[in-house]
């Protein structure tokens, strides 16, 4: 056999392989919540980077730089244990959004890696309350291929579901009292 066949060979032969052998993808979440409140209440319950006591999972945030682009950092100390470091990195008050990535978790605390945020908030079309949304885009924490199930892109999808669910909720709870 020719050595450019056989190369060509070996090469067809292991491309199942090697689509299969993928590091992580990225993978994007975004859920939204309407809430019965004028945007500006909304707003004013999430607009200060850091303070996040409006989260449920959030015990105490520890803050410095105010809501300045590149300057501003928070760490969230959780319930029940573990912390996340953040960075602000957008921040548009006449817009009611912000735009911000994570510089620092464990992944058994979120299993993610070079996670990046937005939370905005807008009126509802046709008036009478408000809509807001948070998205986000990140991989998962383990970036190895064949992660252990906890720390697979399914995981790490489910986690930051949850952490947005729940937040939004409690949002909706407060900004409606």
């Amino acid at each position: 056999m020719r050595p450019l066949c056989y190369a060509l060979a070996v090469g067809l032969a292991l491309a199942p392989l090697a689509a299969e052998a993928h590091g992580p993808t990225r993978r994007k979440v975004a859920e939204t919540v309407e809430i019965n409140a004028p945007p500006e209440k909304v707003w004013a319950i999430v607009k200060d980077f850091g303070n996040m006591g409006w989260h449920p999972a959030v015990e105490k945030t520890e803050a410095q730089g105010g809501n300045e682009p590149n300057k501003a950092t928070r760490t969230l100390k959780l319930k029940g244990g573990g912390e996340i470091k953040e960075m602000l990195e957008r921040y548009d008050a006449a817009g009611m959004s912000y735009f911000y990535r994570i510089t620092d978790v464990n992944i058994d605390v979120l299993p993610v890696a070079n996670y990046s945020s937005t939370l905005t908030v807008k009126a509802k079309e046709g008036g009478g309350g408000s809509v807001a949304e948070w998205r986000g885009a990140f991989y998962r924490g383990y970036m190895n291929n064949d992660p252990p199930e906890k720390y697979n892109d399914e995981a790490a999808e489910k986690a930051v579901k949850a952490v947005y669910q729940a937040g939004l909720a409690n949002l909706k709870a407060l900004a409606e009292k």
